[in-house]
């Protein structure tokens, strides 16, 4: 007896349609699964025959022989035990019609108790059949998160008996649909505000400007000048999620089991690993590899606190991603790719004490310490910083203050208008603002007039730029004449742009 029942197996964000073949013979009572199975897969055996016995069906005391198909695929995770289960019920007759399993894709974890468990990467799973079967069983948690496919009828199961009696036409299960644009739209409420911030003006209108463009930005001052308090009130001021950006995020924290109850993330990131973090778990991989900072940061932030206490080889693998928006994760058998098109922010010390060039504080380092500590960045790192910012230290008169600064709404209407007239200049292009700009799109997006360029050409000779950091400076302009409000970029927007260009040279 035979039966051949549809799933999915992942690889990133890949979906691979599999083919679950369950076969019974005479022989003795086993249960094998072949076909690349990881340990995960491997174990189901256990805990199919467990949930099929508890939910009151007999499981056949015989040989049964399961094959996932494609053999040459890697199959992980436990979301082959439901496929498996269905395939064992269809050939021992407790499914009636076993035609019907054509019409269906199954994706599932067993409780021994014979319940339907969440599973990690449902999202992407129900994506990847949009243009086959247009039904899928899912396990009930995971029905909040592929209800936002509307090509896809998703049926939510709690249990497996469940299952079977729709399977048999004694149950019926109705698929909702829920839209995108819908979530986006709840409230989102941020403990903090942007106008908890005393001072610092520079260090905010360039913040503004960072979130506007999605420029990245590193930010230099001594111990407690508010660097890391500029950096968490961020993304009180960030742009929305659109539809597209929102579906790109919710794949990512599916695969990688984070997503909430509401089943749509619908804040952009804000990622902010510890300096101790590993290669792997800032750019993605593993054994199995999964999505790390940067592709958790995806359309949103990633925010480096304490820039050279990283790893070199940490800092170093950013370069890659930060420019092509994707990481590729290559082991002997597999290939996955993740996006990451993330806003990198950084916050350092001038020097390892902390107290260079103070006005109160005396600096401790010497000068070849001043230089090891900023080596710790490379040239070409430094490089993919948009904005190089100075933070200074408040005057005692400032922390005093009670008048409070403007709220993040009013900053967060003013990013967003700029977002808007970015999306709508490049909506025949496949950017979504102005810091992914190429240098093709620069010649063809960015006009500037004989004064702007001999400014520009004679600011770039005395700053010895680099032709990233003359490109970088444009990119910002044009973010600040959106912010302006002007079709073109102009005399006052370079001369702007050009202020975000911290030197580093130790006196």
């Amino acid at each position: 007896m035979f039966a051949k029942v549809k799933s999915i197996a992942l690889a990133g964000l890949l979906g691979v349609k599999v083919s679950v073949e369950v076969d019974i013979s005479n022989g003795l009572p086993s249960l094998n699964i072949v076909g690349l199975p990881d340990k995960a897969v491997q174990e189901s055996s256990e805990r199919v025959r467990s949930a099929i016995k508890n939910a009151g069906f007999e499981f056949p005391l015989r040989r049964i022989t399961v094959n996932l198909a494609p053999a040459e695929v890697r199959k992980e995770g436990s979301t082959f035990d439901l496929p498996i289960a269905i395939g064992v019920l269809a050939v021992t007759g407790a499914i009636k019609n076993t035609e019907v399993i054509k019409d269906f894709y199954f994706a599932g974890e067993l409780s021994l108790d014979g319940s339907v468990r969440r599973i990690s990467g449902a999202l992407p799973m129900v994506l990847s059949v949009k243009d086959d079967v247009k039904n899928f069983v899912i396990p009930y948690d995971n029905r909040a998160e592929t209800e936002i496919v509307d090509s896809v009828l998703i049926f939510p199961v709690k249990h497996i008996k469940e299952v079977v009696e729709f399977l048999n036409g004694d149950k019926k299960i109705v698929p909702e649909h829920r839209s995108i644009p819908d979530l986006l739209h709840l409230d989102n409420n941020f403990d903090e505000d942007f106008s908890d911030i005393k001072g610092q003006f520079q260090a905010k209108r360039a913040l503004e400007i960072a979130a506007s463009g999605g420029h990245n930005i590193v930010m230099v001052g001594s111990p407690g000048s508010g660097k890391t308090l500029l950096a968490r009130r961020l993304p009180t001021i960030l742009p929305p999620l659109i539809e597209k950006e929102a579906l790109e995020v919710t794949q990512i924290y599916s695969a990688g089991g984070l997503l909430k109850d509401s089943g749509v993330v619908n804040t952009r990131p804000f990622r902010s690993p510890h300096h101790t973090a590993s290669s792997a778990s800032i750019i993605g991989g593993g054994n199995s590899p999964k999505p790390g900072e940067i592709s958790l940061a995806h359309n949103g932030v990633l925010f480096l606190d304490e820039l050279p206490e990283f790893r070199r080889d940490v800092l170093e693998a950013l370069r890659q991603p930060l420019e092509d928006a994707f990481i590729t994760i290559t082991r002997v058998k597999e290939r996955v790719t993740y996006p990451a098109r993330f806003m990198l922010v950084a916050a350092m010390n001038p020097c390892p004490c902390g107290w260079y060039k103070d006005p109160v504080h005396n600096c401790s380092c010497s000068v070849s310490d001043i230089k090891r500590y900023r080596n710790k960045i490379s040239g070409p790192m430094w490089d993919r910083f948009d904005m190089q910012v100075e933070v200074p230290r408040l005057l005692p008169e400032e922390l005093t203050k009670t008048v409070k600064g403007e709220i993040s709404k009013d900053v967060r209407d003013r990013v967003t208008r700029a977002k808007g007239i970015q999306i709508e200049r490049y909506k025949r292009e496949k950017i979504f603002n102005n810091s992914a700009l190429t240098p093709r799109l620069i010649k063809k997006f960015i006009e500037l007039g004989q004064d702007e360029n001999g400014f520009l050409n004679n600011a770039a000779d005395k700053l010895g730029l680099t032709g990233r950091g003359f490109d970088k400076i444009l990119k910002v302009a044009r973010t600040i004449a959106d912010l302006d409000g002007s079709s073109r970029v102009r005399l006052p927007h370079i001369a702007e742009a050009i202020q975000y260009r911290t030197d580093l040279s130790v006196e």
